[in-house]
């Protein structure tokens, strides 16, 4: 029996462990097209829009933000899924993993009202604008 209490305390032990190794979203990233900044403010009431006819490349970067402005940083992959304006139904855009994409690639299957969501391949990056508004 203690035999058996010993096996499940290590079994606990080790699983609480691989799960604190787990990165917790420790850098910052935003969504940029070129090399502006997609989100209006970096706060918790910032958004994005983004105009059906606009052209370049979108990425998601890490971000620091300081006086001077943005310094973007490196840059993540990134998944791509549409929420439809109407039903408000999320479908992937593709299974692949982007580091930077044409946006008119995304635009040419989204009407207005639909929103961009990027979708980071880790728990590394906190992305907290992951929706872009499709003007």
């Amino acid at each position: 029996m203690k035999r058996n209490h010993f096996f499940l305390l290590a079994f606990l032990l080790c699983g609480t462990l691989s799960l604190s190794a787990q990165p917790d979203f420790n850098n910052c990233a935003a969504a940029f097209l070129g090399q502006k900044r997609m989100v209006n403010e970096y706060t918790t009431t910032g958004f994005c829009e983004v105009n059906q006819s606009e052209k370049g490349l979108l990425s998601v970067c890490q971000i620091s933000l300081n006086e001077d402005g943005d310094i973007k940083g490196r840059e993540t992959e990134f998944m791509v899924a549409i929420r439809d304006g109407a039903t408000q139904t999320y479908w992937m855009f593709s299974a692949e993993s982007y580091k930077k994409i044409a946006i008119e690639k995304i635009l040419s299957r989204c009407k207005p009202g639909d929103k961009i969501v990027l979708m980071t391949r880790d728990r590394e990056w906190a992305l907290p604008h992951a929706e872009i508004t499709v003007k």
